[in-house]
């Protein structure tokens, strides 16, 4: 759902008026595409503002909406939630994705922090200069292959279950199959090597809200290209 400017400008009542969470961020994947797969995941439907000009940003700013002046900004459950870690941390416990004790919990938020860093990679790649593309993506690859996709092979190896902890699906199933998504873009044949991992794709593609995420026409973002990297320049370099 798209917003022009005027929806920014005088009085401005923040909660929908439906009850469903309001994303506001840019038309694009960023910070806000692992939120958004959260709660595609959860089977939660949303709402989303665009941002398409720094004055609208600035509004934002000016209102008092962004607790440290940055989106993602969603609006749930009455609360204007910032920080990409809170938000995803309150939709994965709100919605039963987030184990079910401080063990399990502990596991998820160990994988999450992993898959992170990975998915950090992926996010700051379509800003590389030119010449430095070649070398970003080499180094996306070492890191996928070498270091984190290792580990998630051997997770699911010993463990013998269809997901990562415990046996029941939660946010960390989810932020890996939005990773290997996003590094298969880039370098198709990356999972040869990790037979459990091109399983796992398998099984969570086919799980029914991730599966209706993944059609033409949802709330998922396509890769980013020059003319989102040019809007996020115009709206967030001073």
């Amino acid at each position: 759902m798209l917003f022009s400017a005027s929806y920014f400008s005088g009085n401005r009542e923040l909660r929908s008026m439906s009850g469903k969470p309001r994303l506001t961020y840019l038309n694009g994947r960023g910070r806000m595409e692992t939120i958004r797969w959260l709660l595609a995941a959860a089977g939660v439907e949303f709402e989303e503002n665009f941002l398409e000009t720094r004055e609208q940003y600035e509004k934002l700013i000016k209102d008092g909406v962004l607790m440290f002046q940055q989106v993602p900004l969603v609006e749930i459950d009455g609360m204007k939630m910032v920080q990409t870690r809170a938000i995803l941390s309150y939709v994965a416990g709100k919605y039963n994705l987030y184990g079910k004790d401080l063990k399990e919990r502990a596991l998820i938020d160990m994988y999450v922090e992993g898959i992170t860093d990975l998915m950090q990679m992926i996010l700051m790649f379509p800003f590389s200069p030119p010449e430095a593309k070649e070398k970003n993506l080499h180094s996306i690859k070492d890191r996928a292959t070498n270091r984190y996709f290792p580990v998630f092979e051997k997770v699911l190896k010993q463990h013998g279950q269809d997901f990562l902890v415990g046996n029941k699906f939660s946010w960390a199933d989810v932020q890996l199959i939005e990773a290997i998504l996003a590094v298969e873009e880039k370098i198709p044949a990356v999972l040869s090597g990790f037979p459990q991992l091109q399983a796992f794709k398998i099984r969570m593609s086919n799980m029914p809200t991730i599966k209706k995420f993944l059609q033409p026409g949802s709330p998922r973002k396509p890769p980013p290209d020059e003319s989102y990297v040019e809007t996020v320049l115009k709206i967030f370099k001073k």
